[in-house]
């Protein structure tokens, strides 16, 4: 669920690159946007919470409703519920295809599972949220690998995190563990124990 408008307005907001991008526009103006943007104000217990929160849905691009399913889900099992958030999200299929290197952003990537250029164990599924279990392949149609996006994306990102295989020539990886906090390559660092506090 995108929101329409400009890409890097939650990156000002927050005050760091959740895009992932060096040429943010957060780097250079690390203050919110608007002309009220550069005053000093005393940030509330609430809105530390919240922006934490923001920075996360920001990240995965989810909206509120799966924001809180998550953290739902999350709370109701046997881990740490900030750590299983994450894991939820982490292998969630379109974030699984931009950890192995098929797109350069969560937008690239869940269009190419929403538009069904995406097999799990070789069946094609179109659902960006759909959850991969360790084991399970992720690879890309034919048709796909041979696009531009995809063999430019393949070139220039770099390896996949611990918990993920990636066979390039195949342009196909399998999800070997579920992955633990410390090895979740988020673009800027989040304290989900904050997000937990926010929604509990």
């Amino acid at each position: 669920m995108d929101k329409i408008g400009p890409k890097h307005r939650t990156c000002r907001r927050v005050g760091a690159a959740l895009c992932g991008r060096p040429n943010c526009p957060s780097n250079k103006r690390p203050y919110p946007p608007g002309m009220h943007g550069r005053g000093r104000k005393r940030i509330s217990e609430y809105q530390t919470r919240l922006v934490e929160k923001q920075k996360l849905r920001h990240i995965y691009g989810v909206s509120e409703a799966q924001m809180r399913g998550y953290y739902d889900k999350a709370s109701r099992s046997k881990g740490v519920t900030g750590e299983e958030m994450i894991q939820s999200l982490e292998t969630r299929l379109d974030t699984v295809c931009l950890r192995l290197g098929f797109a350069l952003t969560n937008r690239q990537s869940r269009q190419l599972v929403s538009h069904g250029h995406v097999l799990l164990d070789g069946k094609r599924l179109n659902v960006p949220s759909a959850k991969v279990k360790p084991g399970q392949t992720v690879s890309l149609t034919p048709k796909a690998r041979d696009f531009i996006a995809v063999r430019e994306a393949l070139e220039i990102t770099p390896d996949p995190p611990v918990y993920l295989y990636r066979n390039k020539s195949e342009v196909s990886g399998t999800l070997s563990r579920l992955p633990e906090r410390t090895e979740v390559p988020l673009p800027v660092p989040v304290e989900e124990r904050l997000i937990v506090e926010f929604y509990s």
